[in-house]
């Protein structure tokens, strides 16, 4: 009996070990070449592949690194014995639009791969470097960013020198040596496959660094196992954009819009009586016209399979991040809308429609493509602009996007034909021609004024040219939204327009959209978040205008004042308090103050890339009861242990936990919270006395107000009780 209890009692303890551990290495990395002999001279690939814990995922290498999360990036050491080639790639990772950075970002999850090309140039080479990323996890909040090292020494350069060659991939990927885990520290300034430009924070592995690579492979054979094949497959699988499907529709619905400007829909009856009337039976046409609109189908996927190759997955940085593609993009919808509202007309070389009119001209099933082929052309001065539009925002997607588009565009542009070939009674449903169809054109010509600002606003941002803030972005809405929906009314008249003797009941109601939009977007102005547009505006931070509503108004109680705090902090150049709030960046500065004015501290571990702190401040910080205790009660300190400001030569140490150089702020205070908390994942906050030892249980991610306030009161109330009966008097 006895026995049992000595095996139960040890056994809770080391259930409670475990349970208050907190190192979570969520991440797992093993490394693997394309090639594994070579001739000097000769080009392969090196595979970092990771292994991502269920519930978590991992930011991934090809989006703007100014985002905000860490962009996982790659530094190598360099060496005579190789030649980096380009940039690294992520292989098919997953995208997002995030609301709390505003804009979008690519992940994993699951399985990760990249890949790096490099030139071998000497016998037996060591290929070494570091990389840094972030992972996160959704379910609780939890933030993790690393940095660590990796080797590459299993390449075997065989025979004599040969001509350089792309490496061929395996079909498979084994990890030859996995890499422990070293202190979480923010992102180096390294060789990334980010060009220029989310789903949660960041997971931190921290473990301790192996001494040697001897004992860095016999770790490994044991506790890392492969990546199969099948793995890799289902990672691709999984990483397929789940906004293809929204991007299909889109694409769609504009091939049906397309159908109701003036150079396509008087086609319909006409296209459609030629094949009921001139064929040889019904059913001739009918097959006539079924290949008449297989034949739009095809022309316009192979336009969009042809972007997508010239383009491809590769340029997408380049495309949606450099300010270049963006202002030309900017540029060519403008020219899009002018055409629309009836400055002028985009129209292409009269030859070709001659030529192309020959060949349909001639009969027989090519001349049927032919015919599909003219209308294409012919249609170009109305479709151009729209085409253009689904081409430019799949041409900063992946491959698959522009071919997806163009098939969705032009399935909904060919349908009617079709369909109207075998049921020829449905003609005498269609409205005829007239006015209204320009008044299609010019309400595009407005929508497609307003798409345009969002590729200047890229690359305002991107640059911070600080020309088009939200207040800016969202004034030239207002008025290009009111001065739609005046046109629908038929207060403002424009070229090609007839006259409207009476308003028809749909041009109202699309009028009444209108303005009902711009009387929603006109908060925006003060504050409001108006978050089912956070896709297309610049970010709140840009704001002039600093009204707000709602809980944001909390941010405007008083804020105590600068004499609160008993010294200048430091960093307050670059870091700041969300809401006002005044505190410090560095731990020391906090304690000495908070000895000084007789309070305990508030701990903030956050990060620049942490979107659940940010969640956290915009949503539990912002309340009245949260702000008023944070300011009167405690004295606040924000830890970011992702920030890469280098300390001074004489506060940089190494660390006794893992025996690392700590040489920037965000490493110190990451080491800091890992060895005195056993803790690596943000947000975490912890309330200290003036010893800095903990006044109660730190807390991370949860959105709960109550819950917070509760803390925050137990601490202060534990204050009290041991360190100071003069401040349960204040």
């Amino acid at each position: 009996m006895k026995t049992r209890i000595f095996f139960l009692l040890l056994l809770t303890f080391f259930v409670r070990v475990a349970a208050e551990a907190q190192i979570l290495e969520p991440v797992k990395w093993s490394f693997d070449v394309s090639k594994k002999e070579v001739k000097i001279g000769e080009e392969i690939e090196l595979i970092f592949n990771a292994t991502i814990d269920q519930d978590w995922y991992l930011y991934s290498s090809d989006f703007d690194p100014n985002l905000g999360p860490t962009v996982t990036t790659f530094k190598f050491k360099k060496s005579p014995a190789y030649e980096i080639i380009g940039k690294i790639k992520a292989v098919n990772p997953k995208k997002k639009f995030d609301d709390i950075w505003g804009g979008e970002y690519t992940y994993f999850v699951k399985t990760a791969q990249f890949r790096q090309k490099v030139k071998i140039l000497q016998a037996n080479p060591v290929i070494k470097g570091t990389y840094d990323y972030q992972t996160c996890t959704e379910t609780d909040g939890k933030c993790i960013p690393f940095n660590e090292d990796f080797t590459f020494n299993q390449i075997k350069v065989s025979g004599a020198a040969a001509t350089p060659e792309p490496a061929k991939q395996t079909g498979s990927v084994t990890p030859v040596k996995a890499q422990t885990a070293a202190t979480p520290v923010v992102k180096t300034d390294s060789l990334t496959a980010s060009a220029a430009p989310a789903d949660n924070a960041v997971a931190t592995n921290v473990q301790a660094e192996v001494a040697n690579d001897s004992a860095q492979n016999a770790i490994v054979s044991e506790e890392k196992t492969a990546v199969s094949a099948t793995e890799t497959t289902a990672a691709a699988t999984a990483a397929v954009p789940e906004s293809l499907w929204s991007f299909f529709l889109i694409a769609f619905g504009s091939g049906l819009v397309a159908l109701l400007t003036p150079c396509v829909f008087p086609m319909v009856p006409m296209t459609v009586s030629f094949f009921t009337g001139s064929s040889g039976s019904r059913a001739s046409g009918i097959f006539k016209a079924v290949v008449y609109g297989l034949s739009i189908i095809a022309i316009y996927t192979i336009i969009g399979t042809l972007v997508s190759r010239i383009f491809g997955g590769d340029a997408a940085n380049f495309l949606s991040t450099h300010w270049l593609p963006n202002v030309a993009f900017f540029l060519i919808f403008l020219i899009f809308a002018m055409s629309f509202l009836g400055m002028f007309e985009i129209t292409l070389p009269s030859s070709w429609l001659t030529s192309v009119d020959k060949q349909a001209d001639k009969g027989g099933w090519l001349g049927v493509f032919f015919m599909a082929f003219t209308l294409v052309l012919v249609s170009f001065s109305c479709t151009g602009p729209i085409v253009g539009s689904i081409l430019i925002a799949s041409a900063s997607g992946d491959i698959l996007k522009p071919t997806i588009g163009m098939f969705a565009y032009s399935l909904a542009f060919a349908l009617p034909f079709t369909l109207f070939a075998i049921f020829p009674s449905w003609l005498s449903g269609l409205p005829k021609s007239g006015g209204w169809l320009n008044s299609v054109k010019v309400v595009l010509g407005f929508i497609e004024l307003a798409l345009a600002l969002k590729f200047l606003s890229i690359a305002d941002q991107v640059y911070h040219w600080n020309l088009l803030n939200r207040d800016v972005y969202l004034a030239l809405w207002i008025v290009i939204f009111a001065l739609m929906g005046f046109y629908l009314l038929g207060k403002l008249k424009l070229p090609h327009d007839s006259e409207l003797k009476h308003v028809s009941v749909p041009r109202v109601l699309l009028a009444l959209v209108s303005f009902a939009f711009v009387v929603y977007l006109i908060p925006g102005l003060f504050g409001a978040p108006l978050k089912p547009l956070s896709g297309y505006l610049p970010p709140q931070t840009s704001r002039d205008f600093n009204m707000s509503s709602g809980p944001q108004q909390a941010s405007l109680l008083p804020v105590q004042n600068e004499n609160a705090l008993c010294e200048k902090p430091k960093y307050a150049d670059f870091l700041e308090l969300p809401h006002g709030l005044q505190g410090y960046f560095d731990l020391d500065q906090a304690l000495k103050c908070a000895q000084a004015v007789n309070k305990p501290i508030f701990i903030d571990f956050t990060g620049h890339g942490c979107v659940n702190c940010r969640e956290m401040e915009a949503n539990v910080w912002s309340d009245p009861q949260v702000l008023k205790r944070l300011r009167e009660d405690y004295v606040v300190v924000a830890l970011y242990v992702d920030d890469k400001t280098e300390l001074s030569k004489e506060e940089q140490y190494v660390s006794k936990y893992d025996g690392k150089e700590k040489t920037t702020i965000g490493r110190k205070f990451a080491d800091y919270q890992v060895t005195k908390f056993n803790v690596n994942a943000q947000p975490y906050y912890v309330l200290l006395g003036p010893d800095g030892e903990k006044l109660n249980e730190p807390v991370a991610y949860n959105l709960d107000i109550a819950a917070f306030v509760k803390f925050l009161d137990q601490g202060k109330a534990n204050y009290q009780a041991k360190f100071s009966k003069g401040l349960a008097k204040r």
